[in-house]
């Protein structure tokens, strides 16, 4: 059997990935086809948002120094990591979906193939109303936020993107689009 995808999600905060990615795996549940990641991030699990393993510095660099990642980063003062544990669902022909940072998607595509991307994005008035509704972030740290939004996101040929500038529902439909677009 081949190796199924990994299928890469990225986008600015705020565009709403965590959401669609819930929303996406709630729904895709039954299918068995797909695999969503649950990341280690050195960020208390009472800090809400995603879904995570929380784990503090040294243990996620004694994780990293022992090869448990396919792919690590620092990001926003924190540290995230995709377990190596998810080949095992790609061994067994599910794609795995992952929500990751920009800086990741050249080695993931180098090393990890086949790679999918989905660029998840959303107007700036939209990321600006989110990240200030979820409350994570000082006012200093959303303008940082929106100044790397404007940052270049991954393109070529591997890349679906979706704009989730809509309600819940539509975002995630087209969300389920993109994935089953890596992933017949």
């Amino acid at each position: 059997m081949m190796t199924a995808p990994l299928i890469l999600v990225v986008g600015p905060s705020g565009a709403g990935k965590d959401a669609l990615m819930e929303g996406a795996r709630q729904r895709l549940a039954e299918e068995g086809r797909f695999h969503f990641v649950r990341r280690v991030v050195t960020r208390p699990a009472s800090a809400g948002g995603e879904d995570h393993q929380s784990v503090t510095s040294a243990e996620f660099r004694e994780i990293e120094a022992g090869n448990g990642f396919l792919l690590s980063w620092d990001a926003h003062g924190l540290s995230y990591g995709i377990p190596r544990t998810i080949e095992a669902f790609r061994h067994a022909g599910l794609a795995v979906v992952a929500n990751v940072s920009r800086s990741v998607v050249e080695k993931a595509r180098e090393e990890l193939a086949p790679v999918g991307v989905v660029v998840v994005t959303a107007s700036s008035a939209v990321l600006a109303a989110r990240l200030a509704k979820r409350g994570r972030e000082t006012a200093a740290d959303i303008r940082r936020r929106l100044e790397r939004a404007a940052a270049p996101l991954p393109a070529g040929g591997d890349v679906s993107t979706v704009v989730n500038d809509d309600g819940l529902e539509e975002g995630v439909a087209r969300f389920i689009g993109a994935l089953r677009g890596f992933h017949p």
